[in-house]
């Protein structure tokens, strides 16, 4: 020590002390666990121009971080075809918007969606699309002369649909479903996820927001009919998460509120009737932005208290779907195996 000051890091009146570093103790970087090794990273593409295809896009993904949950989603949702378990996709509005009914008709196809569930606007999109082939308004135009969401047919068809639904003791979504599927003027009713799960005996539920659909402020709305036919749903959801069990699972795409609010809601249903099952699932949500709902109420509370696996997924619907739904595809085609 001179003048009071410790050179080894000691202090003496006045001085700030420092930490030692001669004395760290440090271990052999050979004895040390990595969470990134040499085979987790990416590939570049083949230069064989015949060798780069969508396979080798898939097994060149580097397995770290949102690659990896990305890889571990498709397997899961391979596997649970594969087991013959629940695969419940549920939808916002934005995924019908951005083009991805044939998408998801395909996955619906091939198994890899068993069931469908989805906020109001989602069907009024699905519906006009069907009926007319366009669908998506200009808001800010029509909310300045008091014009938006008025189109006559939409509000007096659907909410004509949901009358005769509560009178047949249909739900929602069978509802429009069995409305489409009696028309022979439809523009294209091969976009339609609600009247193509309808024909090939997948169930698509609507679950209704009263107020946040444009068919609501219809005059031919009828609260009576949008309650019984979308609690109806609500069941039916219910009973549907009981097929989760030991290796489903659940996809929320672009749904930031209402579905995440109605799953939580119908799978505490669904435990309370089944003794605390469906557990052992996985669930993920994708979306462009992360949201406090579908973290909490579909990735982190359902797994954590029912020993699944949760996963994020971040990108824009148009671009990650197609991506993931191709992935899906090659997996059970053989040509991606299980990591």
């Amino acid at each position: 020590m001179e003048d009071g000051i410790d050179n080894q890091g000691g202090s003496a009146a006045g001085q700030i002390p420092e930490a030692d570093l001669s004395r760290v103790r440090t271990v052999p970087v050979g004895g040390r666990p990595n969470k990134v090794l040499a085979e987790h990273f990416a590939a570049p593409p083949p230069m064989d121009a015949e060798a780069r295809t969508f396979n080798a896009f898939v097994r060149s993904l580097p397995h770290v971080l949102q690659a990896e949950s990305f890889l571990a989603v498709v397997d899961a949702i391979a596997s649970a075809v594969e087991r013959r378990r629940t695969v419940l996709w549920m939808l916002g509005g934005h995924v019908v918007k951005t083009g991805l009914g044939p998408v998801l008709i395909d996955l619906v196809r091939r198994g890899a969606i068993t069931h469908l569930a989805s906020n109001g606007s989602a069907g009024v999109h699905d519906y006009e699309m069907a009926r007319w082939g366009g669908t998506s308004e200009d808001v800010e135009a029509g909310l300045a002369d008091g014009s938006f969401g008025m189109a006559d047919e939409t509000g007096r068809d659907m909410n004509g649909a949901f009358t005769r639904g509560m009178r047949e003791g249909w739900g929602m979504g069978e509802s429009l479903a069995r409305d489409l599927d009696g028309r022979d003027d439809l523009a294209y009713p091969d976009l339609s996820l609600l009247l193509q799960s309808y024909r090939l005996g997948v169930q698509y539920t609507l679950h209704p927001a009263l107020g946040a659909e444009i068919i609501h402020q219809h005059p031919a709305a009828d609260g009576a009919a949008i309650g019984d036919t979308g609690h109806r749903d609500f069941r039916r959801l219910s009973a549907a998460l009981a097929g989760l069990d030991d290796g489903g699972v659940v996809v929320n795409v672009g749904s930031a509120v209402v579905m995440p609010e109605v799953f939580l809601k119908a799978l505490t249903v669904a435990r309370n009737l089944h003794g605390g099952a469906p557990r052992g699932f996985t669930a993920c949500d994708l979306d462009m932005n992360r949201h406090y709902r579908p973290r909490v109420n579909v990735v982190e509370r359902p797994t954590r208290s029912g020993g699944g696996r949760g996963f994020s997924l971040t990108g824009h619907h148009e671009i990650m779907v197609p991506l993931l739904a191709w992935a899906i595809a090659e997996r059970l085609d053989g040509s991606v195996g299980a990591e």
